[in-house]
């Protein structure tokens, strides 16, 4: 549709939907594709769920929406204690929104409001990791590492101290634990430098999401932050928008490693693409602190509306009925396994990294010194199109900073069965045969131009 008001980011155009169900979705042209990366890492539950549908449903027919000062309700008192449950009790109190940006920045700002409610004003910085995604808003992006979606409004955000966070591909230290305990000192130092006392928070995401392509930080790391956090008197903030409620196989992705934050951001998965609902998770002293000094200042007009709970609600009651934690580790073992096969095939594989059902596949000019196809060359782009092509959905980034480097992540519903596992690893297969086979052609015609495939 070439006269279509609606405007995103630049890319080819795109096919329109007719219909999905489960794993599957179709366009208008009757074309079949398998959801291989749960939409926006979203879709957690895929698609046509008939129990969802009927909660909806049912809160639709009492009431849709009202306002969190006017009124509880049952759905939004329900999915917090759920919430709180998830946790086992450790996060005791919970704020509601709609997205995950909404989710970081209420909890840059409850963080923020806590240090001033105790008397530690001078508390104003945040760190962060280099590379990072956290949000679109201007706060979340503050604290976002980056580059392309920083470079227009560095002038606008208050900037977190970006640090490096481990890398168990690149890295040239003696070994893993060598090489953690490198960027930790490294973080410390700067820490050090920026004056403790002047932090709020460190925000991080437990495992890695779109802008590293599933990058594991590992428990040494993660403790060493919490230590580190500990020591300067900040907050730690994990980011589990893209991992909570059940993708690594765990309610939350700090359960694998038990690193307990003081603040949890979460969306995605909780609404699983039914309707806009995440939460900021918190414990309870830094609630008690703020609302002793006269409340969170902060809110959002559709925060914690009973159709949004009610959604949360069915999604968290549908995880458990389903067993589909454990689906998500057996899926993930399978996938896994998948994907390292298909890797062995192909030199340009750099690596595979996942947990449950979060991986990524990172891709490389050279295996050997792990350079990056130039950037110009868009190879996330051109695999994504392929993939299409072959009838799977796949989630391309940037692995270096957003300005070089190239991934793509799988991450199907939660509910994907052994069989539809094999079949989005052969319609994989068959995207990778074809970019081998047009890296082939490159090299054998070096002075034509690569096949030219815009960013999606």
């Amino acid at each position: 549709m070439t006269d279509s008001p609606l405007f995103y980011q630049a890319g080819p155009a795109l096919p329109e939907v007719s219909h999905a169900e489960g794993v599957t979705l179709w366009d208008t042209h009757g074309k079949e594709y398998l959801d291989g990366c749960s939409g926006a890492i979203s879709c957690n539950l895929g698609h046509g769920r008939q129990d969802i549908r009927d909660a909806m449903l049912a809160q639709l027919d009492r009431v849709a929406f009202t306002y969190r000062t006017q009124f509880e309700s049952a759905p939004a008192l329900a999915l917090g204690h759920a919430l709180v449950e998830l946790t086992g009790g450790a996060l005791e109190k919970v704020f509601f929104v709609s997205s995950g940006s909404e989710a970081v920045e209420s909890a840059l700002k409850l963080a923020r409001q806590y240090f001033v409610a105790i008397g530690e004003p001078r508390r104003r910085r945040f760190v962060s990791l280099r590379p990072s995604y956290h949000g679109s808003t201007l706060g979340a992006l503050g604290v976002t590492g980056y580059r392309p979606l920083e470079a227009p409004f560095t002038d606008l955000t208050h900037a977190s101290l970006k640090v490096p966070g481990p890398d168990f591909y690149r890295h040239r230290d003696a070994d893993d634990d060598a090489h953690v305990d490198r960027v930790l000192a490294e973080t410390r130092a700067a820490m050090e430098a920026a004056g403790p006392e002047s932090i709020i928070a460190f925000v991080l995401e437990p495992v890695g999401g779109a802008s590293t392509g599933a990058r594991q930080l590992g428990e040494r790391y993660l403790k060493g932050i919490r230590a580190l956090c500990d020591e300067a008197g900040c907050l730690l903030i994990l980011d589990e928008v893209l991992t909570g409620v059940g993708r690594t196989g765990a309610w939350f992705a700090w359960q694998h490693y038990d690193v307990v934050p003081d603040l949890l951001a979460t969306a995605k998965g909780l609404g699983a693409g039914y309707y806009p609902v995440g939460a900021l998770l918190a414990r309870d002293d830094i609630v008690a602190a703020v609302m002793a000094a006269g409340g969170f200042q902060h809110g959002h007009t559709y925060a914690g509306n009973p159709l949004a709970c009610a959604t949360g609600l069915a999604v968290i009651e549908a995880i458990r009925r389903e067993g589909l934690l454990a689906n998500t580790r057996a899926r993930g073992e399978q996938l896994g396994a998948g994907l390292r096969a298909l890797a062995g095939r192909y030199p340009w594989v750099g690596q595979v990294r996942g947990l449950g059902l979060l991986w990524g596949v990172e891709l490389v000019a050279d295996p050997v010194t792990r350079e990056p196809f130039p950037a110009a060359q868009n190879r996330f782009a051109q695999i994504t199109a392929l993939a299409r092509e072959a009838g799977l959905l796949i989630y391309p980034r940037r692995t270096l900073d957003g300005v070089a480097g190239d991934h793509f992540l799988v991450t199907p519903p939660l509910t994907i069965t052994a069989a539809e596992v094999e079949t989005l690893l052969e319609r994989l297969a068959r995207a990778m045969a074809r970019f081998d086979r047009a890296l082939a052609d490159e090299a054998a015609a070096p002075n034509a131009r690569p096949t030219e495939v815009r960013p999606s």
